[in-house]
């Protein structure tokens, strides 16, 4: 699995931790939590598990050997899982998620507070997060060793993947384990991997099944025309006082795991519609010229989608860590745009939120998808549980839901946009940061994609990616010499060497 990193040394390191540090005050990224609020999250922390521990409306699922599987390093625990055979080729799949509206109190000072914010931020030197590290980092995540409060969504699988029941209830969990991506896909690898070897056995049972529910999730994802764009990620982190920056293609494991978020998203997406309330993460399907320019591209890219292979089919099978397939996967991108957030209530009183969206589909997954599975990280989800849980206990839903369904799409849709830009800032002040110590130097890469404004090259080592001015012909190896670095602004010129069509 290609894996590249690179730390930034030196006077680069200095002015990059600066430049990062402004950048928050730049984007308007909220600071420290008010006192209020802090003293409303401390007090819920102090309250809500020993309440829902003596809840008698809560199922005790504490014997259900949950574990978590996120990237290293993780805290704020959203997920936890435990899958098991349930006889005649079927499979349970249990999906906890952290029960925050236990928390919140609506329209409470850390409502209001998660409201300004809408979602966690990442950035090198630190998050900004949605909720006081009281509740995301304790009192609400799914920490290992401890009671918690979660919402507990069981599906039955059949052979071909597809649900044939799904519950939905409040619960106390127990996770056994904290595991990271790399040690439960070692595992997956080898099943005698000496890490596990401390696991209890039925924890070594049911993460075994997660191949198997992923594969049966993908082909139900093939069956209904769905895709997924599992791009190389691009990770940037503080290793000893140090910037690295990384890129690697994501392991089996994270995509087996993603399956059984966008299943639990799809099933809160039908509940949702079916109760004639609710608010869907919606993505039009693209268009006939958008289509074809793609199809051209991957022709050009001597990858062609062929007439007859459905888009997700074709997709599945690019290899992202191949120079052509990479070129492919950014192409790709332009059929992936215009995801947004569509609210509905039966009984609003504004006449365009009283029915469901003409097509509910996120076009890319081809089936009705919402927000349901990180609520200690995105403001939307805790609606979502929320509005689900009462429609499948045919409750009323709850009138603080149901009054901020006009207002979350345009929450969402701004805190999307300041998580974007910072996230943009950030990688172009780390990756100038690291290339300052090649300034003069020729680097390899791949080209993969070009437009008026000039070429985008992936870089080999170090994995940086840059625009360089002139065309070079997507998917092919290329050249490029850096010719100057500015780390406090993180731009880097650079020219391509021996392009037929570069300029400096």
């Amino acid at each position: 699995m290609p894996h590249h990193a690179l730390a930034v040394h030196g006077e680069a390191d200095a002015a990059l931790g600066a430049r990062l540090a402004a950048l928050r005050t730049e984007l308007e990224l909220p600071a420290e939590f008010p006192a209020e609020v802090l003293a409303e999250a401390q007090a819920a922390a102090a309250v809500v598990p020993s309440q829902a521990a003596t809840d008698p409306d809560r199922e005790d699922l504490t014997a259900v050997p949950f574990v978590t599987v996120d990237p290293a390093g993780s805290t704020d625990l959203d997920q936890a899982l435990h899958l098991e055979e349930a006889g005649a080729g079927r499979l349970t799949v249990r999906y906890a998620i952290a029960d925050v509206p236990a928390f919140v109190t609506p329209e409470g000072a850390v409502d209001a507070e998660a409201r300004r914010r809408g979602q966690t931020v990442y950035l090198p030197d630190g998050r900004v997060p949605l909720h006081p590290a009281v509740l995301s980092e304790d009192a609400a995540s799914l920490l290992p060793g401890q009671d918690r409060p979660a919402f507990v969504w069981t599906f039955t699988l059949a052979e071909d993947g597809t649900v044939t029941d799904t519950a939905l209830s409040r619960a106390r969990v127990r996770s056994r384990l904290q595991l990271a991506y790399p040690e439960v896909q070692a595992f997956l690898d080898d099943d005698a991997d000496p890490a596990a070897a401390d696991w209890p056995a039925e924890v070594r049972a049911s993460l075994a099944l997660l191949p198997e529910v992923g594969a049966r999730r993908t082909a139900q994802e093939a069956a209904r025309g769905g895709a997924s764009l599992s791009m190389p990620d691009q990770e940037i982190a503080v290793v000893d006082g140090r910037y690295r920056i990384t890129r690697r293609v994501p392991l089996p494991a994270e995509d087996h795991n993603a399956q059984l978020s966008l299943m639990t998203g799809m099933a809160a997406a039908e509940i949702m519609l079916e109760a004639g309330v609710g608010i869907l993460r919606t993505m039009p399907a693209p268009d006939r010229d958008a289509v074809d320019a793609f199809r051209a591209r991957t022709r050009a890219l001597g990858l062609p989608w062929e007439p007859g292979t459905d888009y997700g089919a074709y997709l599945r099978s690019v290899d992202p860590a191949d120079p052509r397939g990479l070129a492919v996967m950014h192409a790709a991108t332009s059929l992936f745009r215009g995801a947004g957030y569509t609210a509905f209530d039966a009984r609003a009183e504004d006449p365009a939120l009283r029915t469901p969206p003409e097509d509910p589909e996120q076009a890319a997954l081809a089936a009705p998808y919402a927000h349901a599975t990180a609520p200690l990280r995105r403001l939307v989800d805790r609606f979502v549980l929320a509005l689900c849980h009462a429609h499948v206990t045919d409750a009323e839903a709850p009138e603080w839901a149901r009054a901020a369904l006009p207002e979350l799409p345009a929450l969402m849709a701004d805190s999307g946009r300041r998580a974007s830009a910072a996230d943009r800032a950030a990688e172009e002040l780390v990756e100038a940061a690291v290339l300052a110590e090649h300034v003069g130097a020729v680097l390899a890469g791949s080209a993969v994609r070009s437009t008026e404004r000039g070429t985008d090259v992936q870089l080999t080592e170090p994995p940086v990616a840059l625009r360089v001015p002139g065309r070079a012909e997507p998917g092919t190896d290329v050249s490029v010499r850096i010719e100057a670095v500015d780390v406090a602004s993180g731009t880097v010129t650079a020219s391509g060497v021996d392009w037929p069509d570069s300029s400096r």
